[in-house]
């Protein structure tokens, strides 16, 4: 019998197949307690279960590769760090000595502790990385389990199969879309956690927050997913894969057309250029933005030249990495933005504070680097022999205050001193700019454009702080808008004030490779965006089929609607720019 469930669309796309289910907490429980003579021998098998554990990760660490490696080591090197955690392995193993736990059990126990923590913390942000301990957990119980890892089990689900499950680790989201799964629809999750991200990135159509989905799908169930309207249908009718084939026939269409733009200019049907930047943070993501037609790399992330290491990356290290990108953009401008590292992230080093009560209000960003100037200088001198081959920007992330870009400058002025002392060739002037993500920075933006070459905006954190609001937080996930008037206030006013003062600015956050908001965005004034490098031609294709001035002529009413729902209305008349 057909069946329609719901969730949130959190990737948009199709797939049809057979449903594979991955249940959570499959693990038996042995609560028998130990004898004394079993105490040593359980210990051991937990020891290997974590070191099975610490090896998988590793192992799937080695094999990445691609556009996305960057982003889904960092989620590896978290887990392989929560692995060394002694919160987490002195208490399991004092359990069984001291409490005659078995392995399994004592899992679950310190499992269920951690979780209770996490849980109870006022900080969103902490408490949404409960599901961390889950994975780590797991992990551990395979090895424990002799099973195998959590990649295999998850991987059961075959080419042209749909995983459905509790949760999924960005780092199983890789392997999965290699092996063929076609889509994931998942009980838990927000549209905005980074799974989701990662998965529009690999064009993963996927469902999140489908509650019932794992009491009322079966194994081999045949399932259509529609990840744009969060809708599962469980044995589709006839009407149901005649609109599968449709969809299918429309993306056949459209990859041949956006084949047709990768060498076409960005111009708005009214004769507007626009530019369109990639992010990147690898080789692949270089090579992507340069075949694709990227007018250059308008944030380059350099983060994971510090992750998951105990020595902070080398002058001539990083000089070598930000070369290779200045050299395989050919003449294309770059800007590479400062280390932006926080306890959020997974940093094996000492340079990160790992107690913060809440890491994504703490020091991160320039807060962090202003702290260790001369690793900053050294990265700073980095980027400026690299200006050497080519044009390069540096921007500062997580700015609020102008002092912040006067210290960052002033180093910056020395560090070019020093360099040109030493014979170094340099690019004569090297743009410095502010990331706008920070409330404050935008408010205050106008006292502070005298200090900036150029502007940047990372809607992502820019939306999550100004609403308060998790974005990785499923709780939360209806309160995380774009749309909100806050939001847009604030955008239209970077954008205005950034223009006015003569300031190129570029909006970099996930909004802009979506292309659902390509025309509020150009309405607002803005003309540069930077986004995955998969994103350049879908956002080509909708800006060479728009008329800008008419857009600019809404900005007003979008910005004076009171109401989503409002701000929604204008959007949908935005439409009517298209040529």
């Amino acid at each position: 019998m057909r069946l329609v469930l719901t969730g949130t669309g959190a990737s948009r796309g199709m797939a049809l197949g057979r449903a594979r289910l991955e249940h959570p907490s499959r693990y038996l429980v042995d609560e028998r307690p130990l004898e004394e003579s079993e105490v040593d021998a359980e210990a051991e098998r937990l020891y290997r279960a974590i070191a099975i554990a610490r090896d998988e990760l590793q192992a799937l660490r080695e094999k990445l590769h691609g556009a996305l490696a960057r982003e889904v080591a960092e989620f590896i090197d978290a887990h392989s760090l929560m692995l060394a955690d002694r919160e987490l392995t002195s208490g399991l193993f004092e359990l069984i000595r001291v409490g005659r736990y078995r392995a399994s059990a004592a899992l679950k126990m310190q499992r269920d502790r951690l979780v209770a923590v996490f849980e109870a913390m006022d900080d969103p942000y902490l408490r949404s990385r409960k599901e961390d301990i889950d994975h780590v957990i797991g992990r551990v119980q395979a090895g424990l389990a002799r099973e195998s890892s959590v990649e295999e089990r998850k991987l059961a689900a075959r080419v042209g199969e749909i995983l459905v499950s509790d949760t999924v680790a960005p780092s199983e989201l890789v392997p999965l879309a290699e092996h063929g799964v076609l889509g994931v629809v998942l009980s838990s999750g927000s549209q905005v956690s980074h799974s989701a991200i990662l998965a529009r990135s690999l064009h993963l159509p996927m469902i999140v927050a489908a509650h019932q989905a794992l009491s009322h799908i079966q194994d081999d169930d045949l399932v259509l997913i529609d990840g744009e309207r969060g809708e599962i249908v469980v044995h589709p009718a006839a009407q149901d894969l005649a609109r599968f084939r449709a969809w299918q026939r429309e993306l056949a269409q459209k990859g041949k057309r956006l084949a047709l733009l990768r060498d076409a200019d960005t111009r708005t049907l009214d004769g507007t250029p626009i530019s369109l930047y990639a992010n990147a943070e690898s080789p692949a993501d270089v090579a992507q933005a340069r075949t694709l037609g990227a007018a250059g790399v308008g944030l380059y992330r350099t983060e994971f030249l510090f992750l998951q290491r105990k020595e902070i990356p080398s002058e001539d290290e990083q000089f070598l990495a930000y070369r290779d990108l200045v050299l395989g953009m050919g003449g294309l401008p770059v800007t590479i933005r400062t280390l932006d590292l926080g306890a959020d992230k997974a940093d094996a080093s000492g340079l990160v504070m790992d107690d913060e009560e809440n890491p994504a209000l703490g020091v991160r960003g320039v807060r962090l680097t202003l702290r260790h100037p001369q690793i900053l200088a050294v990265q700073l001198r980095a980027i400026l022999r690299a200006s050497g081959y080519g044009p390069v920007r540096i921007l500062v992330p997580m700015v609020s205050t102008v002092e912040e870009m006067t210290s960052v400058r002033r180093l910056l002025k020395e560090c070019a001193r020093d360099l040109r002392s030493a014979g170094h060739e340099i690019a004569e002037h090297i743009e410095l700019g502010a990331m706008i993500e920070v409330p404050a920075a935008a408010i205050a933006l106008g006292g502070m454009i005298k200090s900036l070459d150029f502007v940047a905006i990372g809607t992502n954190d820019l939306i999550q702080y100004t609403l308060a609001v998790d974005r990785n937080n499923d709780h939360l996930a209806n309160l995380y808008d774009p749309l909100h008037p806050a939001v847009l206030k604030l955008l239209a006013q970077t954008i205005a004030t950034a223009q006015r003062a003569k300031r190129r600015v570029t909006l970099c956050g996930e909004m802009a490779g979506d292309r659902r908001y390509t025309a509020l965005l150009l309405a607002l004034g803005l003309t540069d965006f930077s986004m995955h490098p998969g994103l350049l031609l879908e956002v080509r294709e909708t800006v060479n089929a728009l008329h800008r001035e008419p857009l600019r002529a809404q900005a007003t009413a979008l910005l004076r609607a009171p109401t989503r729902a409002r701000i929604e209305r204008v959007v949908e008349n935005l439409k009517k720019a298209v040529g």
